[in-house]
């Protein structure tokens, strides 16, 4: 299992994936979950993956193909919309889980993937989409600014309460580490190192990209500061009524009536 989401916010957008990547709990490898493209100076595309991790390698390298050999069809060099896009890694995405699915089903393995695909085409605004297995595909929204995909439900919670288009882009990257580390403290199969991308609107290329292994001094520091904090907000909540009745002591050697 993985975890990774992405926020859709005014300023831009924020990408963010673990890395831990097992096949049981004997094997427990590291796999990057992010991958960037910039097929043409007016475009900008990432892409986060959950799922099987040879379909996911398989739908990747297609891509990178179709950009080093681009055909006449759609891909990601000529695309002009990017829900153009997203349909094209789509397409990919069952192409392969139906060319490999009644081999791994025999198996009893799964090889559904389930893909986040962010980014910007010059003269279009930046958006964020995730593509089903299926190959179909929803959007974010101002109501809904984030995505998610693979073992979503622990890190929800801090979305839920906090996100919203108007966060700036730091904000957003420090709120998706929140909801990652959240989510391996409560789920094995999720765990650093972490990766967290960062695109300004209209500047057509990844501004930042980050790695926090699990000993990273900034993590570190944003985990503790997340924990003491909902420490502190639980240790002021409203106490009950009758906790604040304090009953009198009664006299050193008084006999209890």
């Amino acid at each position: 299992m993985t975890y990774c989401l992405g926020l859709c916010l005014e300023d831009g957008l924020v990408f963010a994936s673990d890395s831990r990547t097992n096949a049981g709990v004997d094997y427990v490898t590291t796999y990057s979950k992010m991958h960037v493209f910039t097929p043409a100076p007016d475009r900008v595309f990432v892409i986060l993956s959950a799922g099987n991790l040879a379909t996911t390698q398989e739908v990747i390298n297609h891509v990178q193909r179709d950009i080093d050999y681009p055909g006449e069809g759609t891909n990601l060099t000529n695309a002009r919309y990017l829900f153009e896009a997203a349909e094209y890694i789509g397409a990919i995405s069952l192409q392969v889980q139906q060319e490999h699915g009644a081999a791994l089903s025999n198996s009893g393995v799964s090889g559904e993937t389930t893909l986040i695909v962010g980014g910007q085409i010059a003269g279009q605004p930046h958006g964020l989409m995730m593509i089903y297995p299926q190959g179909n595909y929803i959007t974010s929204s101002p109501e809904t600014p984030y995505l998610q995909i693979g073992e979503s439900k622990y890190g929800k919670p801090a979305l839920d309460r906090i996100v919203g288009p108007g966060l700036t882009l730091e904000e957003g990257a420090r709120l998706c580490l929140v909801s990652l580390d959240a989510t391996a403290r409560s789920n094995i199969t999720v765990g650093p190192p972490f990766e967290v991308g960062m695109y300004q609107a209209n500047s057509l290329s990844l501004g930042h990209r980050m790695r926090f292994a699990d000993d990273d001094a900034y993590l570190i520091g944003v985990r503790n500061a997340w924990n003491n904090g909902i420490q502190a907000a639980f240790d002021g909540l409203p106490r009950f009524e009758w906790e604040d009745q304090q009953l009198p002591l009664a006299p050193p050697g008084a006999v209890p009536s």
